[in-house]
Order: structure tokens, then sequence, then C-alpha cells
């Protein structure tokens, strides 16, 4: 009778049109309705509910949490996650976006070391080949839970002494700040991919689950090149927002 009263509330039959997408509706319709952690009916309860086969219950609870909407936890059943963070379309650190969004930004610093700039890095960051780089590998989290594994190269030449910077409690913008450093604008390429062991565990999020990867390049008002950083995010907490406009054909 427990799990029954899960379904209290929920249309007693689908919407007309395919099963399967009125399916959907109706549980993008329950996940947006209920809180965080909320247990979603069982696919068995869902099926007999709505007359369809538990594999097209399956395939909607499986195209939602790989959406990042819900959650499975081993024996326990399926659950509603944690809202996505968007990301912001104004050029901003990752402290100011969670600061924005009322939540806590945090960082765990994994290394901290000079480098030797790669021909990559040397011809991203304008800089001699072989110049000194700062490189700052840091775990991004939000309210104590881990969001995004970052690593920032800096060109050590141009910022003396930013390799003992204090980055666990500090932003990387505070922290170029404090050279005079004004970041203008950045260059970003966003990639999915699936994550992989290391930052799977980093994450804490199993192999293999989907991920964003950005590639930012961060110039000053001249136009040099201040940084540039990968950050890994998980996309089961967040996305993109984009607002664009089409331009009027001349005619």
């Amino acid at each position: 009778m427990a799990r029954r009263a899960e379904l209290d509330g929920l249309p007693k039959r689908l919407p007309r049109g395919p099963k399967g997408e009125a399916l959907r509706e109706i549980l993008e319709g329950l996940v947006a309705s209920l809180p965080p952690g909320s247990p979603l009916p069982s696919e068995r309860l869902l099926a007999d509910r709505y007359g369809v086969a538990r594999m097209t219950v399956r395939a909607e609870v499986d195209r939602l949490e790989t959406e990042g909407a819900l959650y499975r936890l081993h024996g326990r059943g399926t659950f509603v996650a944690e809202p996505r963070v968007a990301q912001a379309l104004a050029f901003s650190s990752f402290t100011e976006d969670m600061r924005a969004r009322g939540m806590e930004p945090g960082s765990i610093v994994r290394s901290q070391e000079l480098m030797e700039a790669t021909p990559f890095l040397a011809t991203t960051l304008e800089i001699p080949p072989d110049a000194p780089v700062v490189l700052i590998e840091r775990v991004r989290t939000a309210d104590g839970t881990p969001m995004a594994f970052e690593r920032a190269y800096v060109p050590a030449d141009r910022l003396p002494g930013v390799d003992d910077a204090d980055f666990a409690h500090g932003s990387l913008f505070e922290v170029l700040g404090g050279y005079g450093v004004r970041l203008h604008e950045a260059a970003q390429r966003v990639v999915a991919v699936a994550i992989g062991p290391e930052e799977a565990r980093l994450l804490a999020v199993n192999e293999g689950k989907p991920g964003l990867l950005f590639h930012t390049v961060a110039r000053d008002p001249a136009g040099t090149p201040v940084y540039y950083a990968t950050s890994l995010y998980r996309g089961d907490r967040y996305e993109i927002a984009l607002l664009q406009r089409r331009e009027e054909p001349r005619s």
C-alpha cells in the first residue's frame, strides 16, 4: 500500500499519442513537482497504472537518469536528482557562479606545480617554448558536492610567485586580480565526453557517466592570454543555457 501511495496525484491514464511520449510527459511533470531525493514509483507500478510494457517505462526512466533528472540506488529504487546548475552566459568564475546561485563554492587542490610549457601551451598562451607554466589542478565543489575537475595553466614569468598562491581558499580570478590583471574575454569550446576512472573517483560518479569538458583561453583587455584551462563538469549536475538571436537577412 505504501508503494501504491506514490501514485497519488498522478494522472490515471496516459495522454493521447504514442505511449512512450505520453509516459515521458507524465514522468517529466512528476520529477518537476517533487523535491530532490523523492522516490519515483516503481517500474512495475507505473507499467500497471498506464497499461504499458515494463521496457517502455524503463526506457523513459533510463533517459531521465541519463539527463541527470533521476538517480538510482541499487536495491533501494529511483529518486529525483538535485537540479542542474546552468552555466552563466557572462564570463564569470566558478566561485561567482556558485555564489550567485546561493551555493557555497569550494576547492580541493590536487596539485600546484611549475612545469615547462608544451608546444601546445606555448602556442595557446603565446609564450616561448619551454617557458615556465604553473599547473593548478583542483576539484571544484558546491555546498561540498564535487561539480568539476579543473586544470589551469598560468604563465609563471608574467605572474611571479603565482605558484605559491592560495588556490584552496580563493578563486583564480581573485588571485589574478591581486596581480592587477583584469580579465576581459574568454574563448570556450565544449565537448561531451565519457568520464574516465580517475575523474569519476574525484567527482563521485560512476565511470563512463556523461561529462562536459570545457577548454577555455582567457585574455586581458590587451588581448594577451592570461590562462588556459580545461574543466570537466558532471553532466548530471551541469548544463549550458544559451540565448540565441537570429540576424535579419539583409535585402
